[in-house]
């Protein structure tokens, strides 16, 4: 451990009240995507009160920030969310489902947890930007919008990531490991078709329905089905029928689609087909349709330059521990779900040795935690979901780590994940992730040959260029 590394971890040490505290707050706020109004407006204040100069409003969105500190290069971005998902009230380190707040919102993918963490990091670079006297620059990106807005992606399109030399990011999981390998890429897009009412016997030939639209082209996305690469995924859901009247031609009926892809290129170029089946049912059915853009991010772009650095740093500072009281805790939260024997990871989930090694290891630990740090893994993975981090690892080298947030297999998304997000367990994340990218943004600053590497590595993969899926005009909303 250097005495510059040291100097890190110790300031968040020292911060570890203010950053649970933060963490504790935006749980309790539980903003959903783009309306994180309460939750922006705190870390702006406690970030100004930290010494960052805070600018609000980034790209254009409200809820969006950034904190600043340093002054010239290199420029470390470091990334952090703070946006919550609907129905996912629930009482924090209870072992059943039980809301706070009917049908209100919870942090199911622990963003309160990653923002603190993000928040963590941010602070202990400046501690040594200031004690070392070193130049360069942390800044902390507040991204909002990332369950649905993707303010990364429209950052992406404003050319904000271009000006870093790398970013850095963590998120909540049930394992600790270095990140690697692409995701999906997504765009969502909204039809809002419009017919003619009338009565559904007594003057059929007068309507033009609407929800006959969405129907069509419903159908008409099932057949290009078969014409889709593998990898690709559409989803939707009807937002509006049209009422609930059966006698009535409905006069309006809306879809949303998402459509996903491994490469944002090929998710544009699926979008245009979808574009067109929403034209053709318009035509059949002789009604109009708007055409309401959502959102859309790119795909990851991995840096196995970045990877390398954060496992060495994650290697030396280890993975946290836990009381038995806490190891109880999760042990039974376990039992509230299926798959909490799953092997975890993405190097178990691609290489089988790896996955004998993890399974071994959780054996030997004998808890649901998962209190070992995976093996770097650095060959081909894929995940099929999707994230606005793509969009930023597309225009500046970028690396992900995992840090155990709760227990393994616990489902995303879940009653049990915002159960645990406002426990110790959850606090412990947000400190080792904090301490992890401020480690590694430490190598950064003081090694510009890794920096050199990463983006050399950088240029090499994303040589095709970047697609935004973004449109030149659009910006975020949430949908009808």
């Amino acid at each position: 451990m250097t005495k510059e590394k040291q100097i890190v971890i110790d300031e968040i040490d020292r911060k570890i009240p203010l950053i649970t505290d933060t963490a504790d707050h935006i749980w309790e706020f539980s903003e959903l995507s783009l309306q994180e109004f309460k939750s922006a407006a705190f870390y702006c204040e406690v970030l100004e009160q930290e010494g960052f100069e805070v600018r609000k409003g980034i790209a254009g969105i409200e809820t969006a920030f950034s904190a600043s500190f340093g002054i010239g290069r290199p420029v470390i971005g470091i990334l952090a969310e703070y946006d919550a998902l609907s129905g996912l009230s629930q009482k924090c380190g209870a072992l059943e489902q039980e809301e706070v707040i009917a049908g209100g919102n919870g942090h199911g993918c622990g963003h309160n947890l990653l923002g603190a963490g993000a928040m963590a990091a941010a602070i202990g670079v400046k501690a040594f930007l200031q004690e070392t006297k070193s130049p360069g620059t942390v800044i902390l990106y507040g991204c909002p919008g990332e369950e649905g807005g993707a303010a990364k992606a429209f950052m992406a399109r404003d050319g904000i990531w271009k000006d870093l030399d790398a970013a850095l990011t963590w998120h909540p999981d049930d394992s600790n490991e270095v990140v690697t390998g692409s995701t999906n890429s997504c765009i969502q897009v909204q039809y809002k078709f419009t017919g003619i009412a009338s009565h559904a016997s007594g003057a059929p030939e007068k309507g033009r329905s609407a929800l006959d639209a969405v129907e069509l082209m419903n159908i008409g996305v099932q057949f290009l089905r078969e014409h889709m690469s593998d990898r690709a995924r559409v989803h939707y859901a009807i937002t509006d029928a049209g009422g609930v009247s059966a006698n009535v031609v409905q006069p309006k009926a809306s879809v949303l689609y998402m459509v996903r892809s491994n490469h944002v290129a090929e998710a544009v170029e699926l979008q245009a087909r979808v574009d067109k089946i929403a034209e053709g049912a318009a035509l059949m059915t002789e009604t109009s349709y708007e055409r309401k853009f959502i959102d859309g991010c790119a795909d990851t772009v991995t840096n196995h330059v970045l990877e390398k650095v954060m496992y060495e740093n994650f290697e030396l500072l280890g993975v946290p521990t836990y009381t038995e009281e806490e190891l109880r805790y999760a042990d039974a939260l376990a039992k509230t779900y299926s798959g909490s024997d799953a092997v975890p990871g993405i190097g178990a989930a691609n290489d089988a040795q790896i996955r004998l090694e993890v399974a071994k290891k959780r054996q030997e630990f004998g808890h649901s935690m998962n209190q070992f740090l995976l093996p770097l893994y650095q060959g081909d993975a894929f995940e099929p979901g999707s994230t606005d981090v793509g969009d930023v690892s597309w225009l500046t080298p970028t690396v992900q780590i995992h840090v155990a947030s709760w227990p393994n297999g616990c489902p995303g998304h879940s009653w049990q994940n915002v159960s645990c997000d406002r426990t110790e367990i959850g606090h412990k994340a947000a400190i080792y992730a904090g301490k992890v990218l401020a480690m590694g943004a430490v190598d950064l600053f003081q090694k510009p040959d890794l920096l050199a590497e990463a983006r050399a590595e950088f240029d090499m993969r994303t040589a095709e260029g970047f697609v935004c899926p973004i449109p030149h005009d659009a910006k975020p909303v949430i949908p009808d």
